[in-house]
This record gives C-alpha cells, sequence and structure tokens, in this order.
C-alpha cells in the first residue's frame, strides 16, 4: 500500500481516538457489515442497473471494506501487500490457467 495513504488512514483514526476499538474481532465484523452494505446496493437489481444508478454509493461502500480491511491487516501486524501477494501465488497453484481458463469450476473439480 502506499505509504502516504497507510498514513493517512493511520491518522485519520488516531485523532479520532478509535483505534482503541479496532481489535480483530470487531474489526473482522465491521468488514463483514460493510460487505453486506456493499452488496444491499445490488439487492432487487442486475448488476448493470445497479452500476449504471449507484456508482458512487458502490465506490464509497466499497472504501469502506478496504479501510476496514487494511485496519484488520494492522492490527493483525500483516503487511496488506506481502498478504495479496502470497495469497496470489496460492491461487495461482489451485487454478493453473490451463486448467481454469474461462471456466468458474472450483479448483477441487478441476
Amino acid at each position: 500500500m502506499n505509504e502516504e495513504l497507510r498514513k493517512q488512514l493511520l491518522a485519520f483514526r488516531e485523532d479520532r481516538n478509535w483505534g482503541q476499538f479496532h481489535n480483530p474481532k470487531d474489526l473482522a465484523i465491521s468488514l463483514s457489515l460493510e460487505a453486506s452494505e456493499l452488496l444491499e446496493n445490488f439487492q432487487w437489481k442486475s448488476s448493470e442497473e445497479t452500476v449504471a444508478a449507484k456508482g458512487q454509493e458502490l465506490a464509497d461502500e466499497l472504501a469502506d471494506v478496504l479501510i476496514y480491511a487494511f485496519f484488520l491487516a494492522e492490527a493483525l501486524d500483516l503487511n496488506f501487500e506481502d498478504i495479496i501477494r502470497d495469497k496470489m501465488k496460492k491461487n495461482a497453484a489451485k487454478y493453473p490457467v490451463d486448467k481454469s481458463f474461462g471456466t468458474m469450476t472450483k479448483y477441487t473439480e478441476l
């Protein structure tokens, strides 16, 4: 993650003394709740309808999800970029291109 953005997020939290509330359990709960708020935008509509009508709301909710994910990584002392890179390596092994290209089949069934 860009170091300037990282510092801004941490300063925003520190300025409000919210770090005291940011334990792993509560951050995981908040992350799930924000993901649900993102999902709620799609309820009863097609993807196309939602994207066309609720672009800013989607961006705001996705930002909330990403911010909570960042704070959870910080609380767990995990480097945001490193854990993503590590997971991508695992995904590449589970989903080799020659077996997974163009299919949504789960890796256990490839």
